[in-house]
């Protein structure tokens, strides 16, 4: 429990006030001195270090510190600019400024002594340091210890909040604390098996550490603290939902299941598609409800146990509703699974925002009533007044294009009170430690290989002096009878420039494959839903050789016959949309390309990203390398809450970390799954602590 003083308003803290306050709120998210506590520092500047100038070097940042002898402000036609030179006895520095020009002027005294920490550039023969941090350097003795420095805004340090005003109100919060005010959060016996040092020692060293060993210490006191509560917390909630609710229990392997599985199956199951389904049968087939999370790459065949887990709801008399976040993937649902279980007697229906009038009325009314067995829809199947009959298993699939909250509502449609079966299932694969952390609560199935007869696609990387040979490629494509996608990229700041593209790369196609001989498709974000649809259509009928199209086309197109796909400007793209786009060709027996265009001129993650696409098509490698590039809050694919609770723990650095804290939680709740023990006493009114106020939506996955 937070004591009074950590409770405090930071608009209360002397030296803050509520202008600083309110922009600390606004800026930071930081209301309480708790929260200013756990605002930590990005990096450490040591202050006994101090660079001679004739020494500096280009890679790293320095500190230097000497008597500024000039300055000026600088006026330019778009900005002003402050120059200041520093000079120690071995040279001489041009320190630059673009912003707070005039607050840092007034700060600058010509020929006191400054310490300077920056990184060094060398800008047309002179040494200069942009933007470097500046503190005066008094008549006291510099400490030598580590210094934080946080992150801070222009706004603030006009206001005098900068990073020494930070410093001084963190030494003096922090020497004002008892165990009384901070108690500790973890038993006495994890803190000794682990050796791990106490919480206000711990916040004391990362704000102020002694040495790099001390500041580790305390980093991993905090890191294990915050991972181990939250696996604990997933975990022993997950196990309090299956006490606490029933789910429908499909005990029988009946006609349609079986029927599918010997005469209508279009193909041999994998070994992992059939092992996955094995793990649906058994969640099905126990009185508790199925929370699972089905991982598999694009081509993989989730659709497919997706449709016999359906049909397993059928045999035991439930409905079931797949749902997917667009109208073209919806409709590529609807399609196939209509197609696959033709002739079984099984009721399939179609519901989107498109649906209207007398249609959506008998849809709407057959599904009540019971007649509809699978409801195939968009987000339009949440809405109250689609109701069913006896649902028993909700499909989402690529679960991370929906809220929480809209997936919620799936859950309140089932009757007897008992909640639905959930599969959720995403063809954005997640590295097994992104999955531990974003995803502990649910049961993971993963399918890893490909059907029988697929073949690898080749990638290839191609710049713009090699269009002549990616058309001629084209050409012979197309002359075995293949189809071609070419895509655009699509920056929402600039929907004309990228219409514009999409424009001027088609036209430039129709010299290359003129009419009538070749018919080109074009698909973009901002085309009426019917004439989009029209256009897909044309594609997946053959009757258009090329699609033009922006990324709209990266989930929900299955056209076998189409057999490359050429990415325009590869370096405006991220690895998982790379890989996602890939993932549209290769849906055949023939040999299928990605051909990865792009400019001359490409950043060292652009290099990185199309050299994995080029070495894998393994997704959960690309996941892997994407994690590393992009870090966890920007993957696609991660829940909206959970990695970005953390302060410091990181799961790309800190895999080690989230194993103990994932064995030591399942070990835990093994011995104590109630967390009765008295030496278990504090975990359970930690996690009381966590949860009170939030509402329970992990159930839902």
């Amino acid at each position: 429990m937070k004591s009074d003083k950590l409770n405090k308003p930071v608009t209360y803290i002397k030296g803050v006030g509520p202008l600083k306050g309110d922009l600390l709120q606004k800026e930071f998210n930081i209301f309480t001195v708790y929260d200013l506590l756990f605002n930590f520092p990005f990096r450490y500047v040591d202050k006994s270090i101090v660079t001679s100038i004739k020494d500096v070097s280009y890679t790293d940042a320095v500190q230097i510190k000497g008597n500024i002898i000039s300055k000026q402000i600088v006026k330019g036609q778009r900005q002003s600019r402050l120059t200041a030179t520093i000079k120690d006895g071995s040279g001489f520095i041009e320190l630059v400024w673009f912003k707070g020009v005039n607050y840092i002027e007034k700060y600058l005294d010509l020929n006191s002594e400054y310490l300077a920490y920056g990184k060094v550039n060398n800008f047309k023969g002179k040494i200069t340091m942009a933007h470097p941090e500046l503190e005066k350097v008094t008549g006291k003795p510099l400490n030598a210890t580590f210094e934080p420095v946080y992150h801070n805004t222009e706004k603030l340090s006009r206001l005098g909040f900068d990073g020494k005003a930070r410093r001084q109100i963190m030494r003096t919060i922090l020497g004002s604390l008892s165990t009384n005010d901070l108690p500790e959060t973890l038993p006495k016996y994890l803190m000794d098996n682990l050796k791990l040092i106490p919480k206000l020692e711990a916040l004391k060293q990362i704000h102020f550490p002694t040495s790099f060993d001390e500041l580790d210490k305390a980093k991993n006191r905090i890191k294990f603290e915050e991972v181990f509560y939250f696996q604990l917390r997933m975990l022993f909630n997950k196990h309090k939902r299956r006490l606490k609710f029933n789910g429908h229990e499909f005990s029988t392997i009946g006609k349609y299941f079986n029927k599918f599985y010997t005469e209508k199956l279009p193909f041999e199951l994998t070994g992992a598609q059939k092992r996955v389904i094995k793990e649906i049968r058994s969640d099905l087939g126990s009185s508790t409800q199925m929370n699972r999370l089905l991982q598999g790459d694009v081509g993989s065949g989730k659709t497919m146990v997706g449709l016999l887990s359906m049909l397993i709801a059928l045999d035991n008399g439930y409905q079931s509703v797949l749902m997917a976040p667009t109208e073209i993937l919806a409709q590529q649902h609807f399609h196939s699974i209509s197609e696959s279980v033709e002739g079984l007697g099984v009721r399939v229906a179609f519901l989107s925002g498109s649906v209207k009038g007398k249609t959506r009325k008998e849809v709407l009314h057959h599904l009540e009533q019971g007649n509809i067995h699978i409801l195939i829809g968009t987000h339009a199947v949440l809405e109250d007044h689609v109701r069913f009959s006896n649902l028993g298993l909700s499909i989402i699939d690529e679960q991370h294009r929906f809220g929480v909250m809209q997936r919620s509502r799936l859950w309140m449609k089932s009757k007897e009170n008992k909640p639905p079966h959930i599969l959720v299932m995403t063809a954005t694969p997640i590295p097994r430690t992104l999955a531990m952390t974003v995803y502990g609560d649910l049961d993971v199935s993963i399918i890893d290989e490909l059907p029988p007869g697929r073949k690898d696609i080749k990638t290839i990387h191609k710049t713009e002096k090699h269009r002549p040979q990616v058309i001629e490629f084209f050409h012979k494509e197309i002359a075995k009878g293949r189809q071609i996608y070419i895509v655009y990229p699509l920056i929402e700041e600039s929907e004309k420039l990228d219409l514009a593209n999409l424009q001027e790369g088609y036209e430039r196609l129709l010299e290359y494959f003129p009419r009538p001989e070749f018919q080109i498709s074009v698909v973009h974000g901002r085309m009426k839903p019917a004439d989009k649809e029209k256009e897909m259509q044309r594609f997946v009928k053959g009757q258009t050789q090329i699609m033009v199209a922006t990324t709209v086309i990266e989930v929900g197109v299955n056209v076998p016959n189409a057999s490359v796909m050429a990415i325009e400007n590869t370096e405006r793209f991220g690895l998982s949309q790379l890989h996602q786009l890939r993932g549209r060709v290769g849906r055949g027996s023939e040999q299928s390309y990605c051909i990865l265009l792009s400019g001359y001129k490409l950043s060292k993650e652009a290099k990185t990203r199309i050299r994995t696409m080029v070495e894998t098509n393994d997704g959960f490698k690309i996941a892997e390398a994407d994690l590393k590039l992009r870090g966890p809050g920007d993957i696609e694919g991660t829940r909206q809450s959970g990695v970005k609770e953390f302060n410091l723990f990181n799961v790309v650095l800190d895999q080690g970390i989230l194993n103990t804290g994932r064995h030591i939680a399942e070990t835990i709740l093994d011995n104590d799954p109630r967390l009765e023990h008295t030496q278990n006493s504090l975990l359970k009114s930690r996690l009381s602590i966590l949860d009170s106020g939030q509402r329970d939506w992990g159930r839902i996955s």
